[in-house]
């Protein structure tokens, strides 16, 4: 006789990882909302709803402003796989392990890819990625503006001004960053933009907004030959998406719903109260850490993206025993490295629902609690003092100039 399956009953988790964050009540609730089918008139008219509040948090205007029915690594195929035709040239920025995928999705089209590198931890130099174009004919230019695997982020106009120099698209990953950190599409010219709904967002994994302007457009419908993928031509799911309304796929109902609640919040509170909210929660956490005598991963703090803060396993801790700790203990989730940094730093997210200083403080509290348990010499009590005389300091602004 087989054994009988109870009920789901899942913990309930404080997520600080790289994604998913925690997500707000008001979001269940909305998910928890009757299905109707996905070309019922009410559904249909709602999905219209969805696009207005996308293109307030991505600051555009673009006709073709939707979510994908797919996670974040959907919107890195359909980002590269509309423009790009089998043999055109592109640049990739490849610095941890997802702007690496952006490539590796590049090559498989086949395109021909030109990958200009950085360690992780570090940025890739905008003059580099000139260097490397010269004398190509470039369809694009694609990097990640913040890149989850090692903490750093990336000034967009940098490279806007060499795709410009270049005459090619830019194509911008802001999985990690839209709703967290300053972003507008318009205004920093970035032809291509996609997204992830699971974190600064904070809805539930599975859907990648993605936005792409009239000049993207233009070279889609020029191209010579169909998207290689069905699923994810930008063309034909936006006669679903676009005025038409015509059959494309079955969406995910409820995670729609889900996604049009979390961007209400965003709009709700405001883009620039939400980036000022992530800023000063992430300065207080850094301070906590620093003042326990833990090192950052990114040396430049202008380098360091606010929703994800990669810390190095200081010498003689077992750093996947403190994340086991902390998630037995005080029900906390962290994540580790990936790649080449996998066992050497661990990432601490805060992002969207998750940002909250209660959250930073207890965060806190219970890593020292892990690393004196390991015999890590600390003074007790000094992450959380030093992060609350952050939060004194923080009458400020406290989004800086150079994360624009």
């Amino acid at each position: 006789m087989s054994d009988i399956i109870g009920e789901l009953l899942p913990p309930d988790r404080l997520m600080l990882t790289p994604g998913p964050s925690c997500v707000d009540p008001r979001v269940y609730r909305a998910m928890a909302a009757p299905i109707v089918g996905h070309m019922d008139p009410w559904f249909t008219a709602m999905m219209g709803e969805v696009q207005m509040l996308m293109r307030q948090v991505f600051r555009t205007q673009n006709r073709i402003t939707f979510p994908i029915s797919a996670s974040g690594s959907g919107g890195i195929e359909a980002a590269v796989a509309n423009p790009l035709e089998s043999g055109d040239e592109c640049i990739v920025c490849v610095n941890g392990a997802f702007s690496e995928r952006m490539a590796i999705i590049a090559e498989r089209l086949p395109a021909k890819v030109t990958r200009v590198e950085a360690p992780y931890g570090r940025t890739v130099d905008p003059q580099d990625v000139l260097r490397a174009g010269k004398g190509k004919k470039l369809k694009l230019v694609g990097l990640t503006h913040g890149e989850t695997s090692s903490g750093i982020v990336q000034r967009v106009e940098d490279y806007r001004k060499v795709a410009d120099e270049l005459g090619a698209l830019l194509v911008v990953d802001t999985v990690a960053s839209l709703a967290g950190i300053p972003l507008d599409v318009e205004r920093q010219r970035i032809d291509i933009c996609f997204s992830g709904s699971q974190k600064a967002i904070s809805a539930p994994p599975g859907m990648a907004p993605i936005t792409v302007n009239e000049k993207v457009e233009a070279v889609m419908h020029a191209r010579k030959e169909p998207v290689r993928s069905w699923y994810f031509d930008l063309t034909t799911a936006m006669n679903y998406w676009g005025k038409e309304r015509l059959y494309h796929h079955t969406p995910p109902i409820s995670l729609i719903y889900g996604m049009r609640e979390a961007l209400r919040l965003v709009v709700e509170e405001g883009l620039e109260a939400r980036w000022e909210r992530h800023a000063q929660n992430q300065q207080a956490l850094v301070a906590g850490l620093e003042a326990m005598g833990l090192e950052l991963f990114v040396k430049n703090p202008a380098d360091r993206l606010v929703t994800v803060t990669a810390v190095n396993i200081p010498t003689g801790i077992d750093g996947a025993k403190v994340s086991r700790q902390l998630l037995d203990e005080f029900n906390i989730e962290i994540a580790g490295g990936l790649g080449p940094v996998k066992g050497k730093i661990w990432r601490i997210g805060l992002m969207g629902y998750s940002s909250q200083r209660a959250n930073v403080l207890l965060f806190l509290a219970a890593l020292e609690k892990c690393l004196l348990d390991q015999d890590f010499r600390l003074a007790g009590g000094v992450g959380v003092a030093a992060a609350t005389h952050s939060y004194q300091q923080s009458t400020q602004p406290a989004v800086v100039g150079s994360r624009r």
